[in-house]
């Protein structure tokens, strides 16, 4: 009889245990990506070497057997802040504190702090691809963007325009248009294009000025003018190339020498420019250059890819979000604070980006929920309650089992 006393008492204590498990995981409810823990129980069994056969057997009991997260997706909650990550699919985000110990998490609730590190809540840094001005993805650094970055300038190398030239203009008629072209400063030096219709059949001279404050003219292959000239359809014929337009400037910037796109790769003519008989006038232009530009806001792709706008309309990518893939997440170290470490029994982390190997996307703008089901942990309470209590009762029964054994004397 006192086998069943320490039997029922395994069963209290399994069950005890258990319904700790039951209220973390429904205290976590609301955590940012949480993952719910499920109980396993063992039975204990007691082997005699000797007597009866029919007992030899007999289990003493259950033992706690620890408890595994269930790894499943938790459901992906929109947000409003554009650095609220979270991971659809496999994955953990790789974060490191001051020390330079990696940690990892499904939490993506990061934001900028005052030095402009990308961080979790506990001020641990994301860590992510560096990538340089050329696209080029580099090594796993800390995503580092200050808010006052500045995006440099970059000087205008070419352009062109869609200009119809009236083929019935008389000899002297003019049409000007302008373009805004941009210095090695990142200064704006409007430039103005002057045709004047020649007495030839279809020809058409241009020249171009620019204010005396930022210099003293514009050049066309080394020439103050160019000719332009069309067939009988009103397709150019001349120039035969692309043109080199240069701007001698007096700001203190690098005198601009840039290129009118007039040709396609194959030497072509673009047909941006036409002689029909209708009233000149420009349609399109375009140029390559733009100014400083100040940090505007921060965007993330489903790929990770971590651009900065600016000011000036420049879309820099400056980082890819590293993930990180492990042989076995049962086997990672809970630290607490949504963060794992790594372990024996869990493997070598295995880092790369979204959507490569077992590695799920990115959804920007989100944060992933916790995967406790209610109604389940419920169910779960329910019948945990009831094996603590049947559990009490077996105690109970044993005791006046022995009560009764006791009473035989009297």
């Amino acid at each position: 009889m006192i086998a069943s006393l320490y039997a029922g008492i395994s069963g209290l204590s399994a069950n005890a245990t258990a319904m700790t498990v039951i209220g973390d995981n429904i205290a976590n409810v609301n955590t940012t990506a949480f993952k719910g823990n499920r109980s396993h129980f063992a039975n204990i069994l007691s082997t005699s070497l000797g007597g009866e056969a029919a007992t030899a057997g007999v289990g003493r009991g259950v033992e706690f057997w620890g408890v595994n997260a269930q790894w499943t997706q938790g459901s992906i909650e929109n947000s409003s802040s554009a650095t609220d990550l979270a991971i659809n699919g496999k994955g953990f985000f790789m974060v490191q504190d001051p020390s330079g110990s990696n940690f990892y998490t499904r939490a993506g609730n990061f934001t900028f702090d005052k030095n402009g590190y990308l961080v979790n809540p506990d001020g641990l840094k994301l860590q992510g691809y560096a990538i340089d001005a050329s696209g080029n993805v580099g090594s796993i650094t800390d995503i580092y963007i200050p808010g006052e970055r500045i995006s440099p300038p970059s000087p205008t190398t070419e352009f062109n325009f869609d200009i119809n030239l009236n083929s019935g203009a008389a000899a002297g008629d003019t049409y000007t248009t302008a373009q805004t072209m941009y210095d090695s400063l990142g200064n704006a030096i409007p430039v103005t294009f002057t045709f004047t219709r020649q007495a030839a059949a279809q020809t058409w001279t241009v020249t171009g000025s620019i204010p005396t404050s930022a210099g003293t003219g514009v050049t066309f292959g080394g020439n103050a003018s160019m000719n332009i000239v069309f067939d009988a359809n009103g397709n150019m014929t001349a120039p035969a190339a692309d043109v080199a337009v240069n701007l001698a400037l007096t700001n203190g910037a690098t005198p601009l020498a840039t290129t009118w796109t007039m040709l396609d790769a194959t030497g072509v003519s673009l047909g941006d420019i036409t002689g029909y008989a209708s009233e000149s006038g420009t349609t399109f232009q375009y140029q390559d250059g733009y100014p400083a530009g100040s940090l505007r806001s921060i965007s993330v792709d489903e790929t990770g890819v971590v651009t900065a706008t600016y000011s000036n309309g420049e879309m820099t990518p400056m980082f890819q979000v590293a993930l990180v893939d492990f042989p076995s997440y049962d086997g990672l170290a809970k630290m607490g604070r949504n963060l794992y470490a790594e372990s024996i029994a869990s493997g070598q982390a295995l880092p790369g980006v979204a959507g490569t190997g077992r590695l799920g996307s990115v959804a920007p703008s989100s944060l992933e929920m916790s995967n406790v089901d209610l109604a389940e942990e419920f169910v779960k309470m329910i019948t945990t309650q009831r094996a603590f209590q049947a559990n009490s009762r077996v105690i109970t029964s044993s005791d006046e089992i022995l009560q009764e054994l006791i009473n035989i004397k009297r």
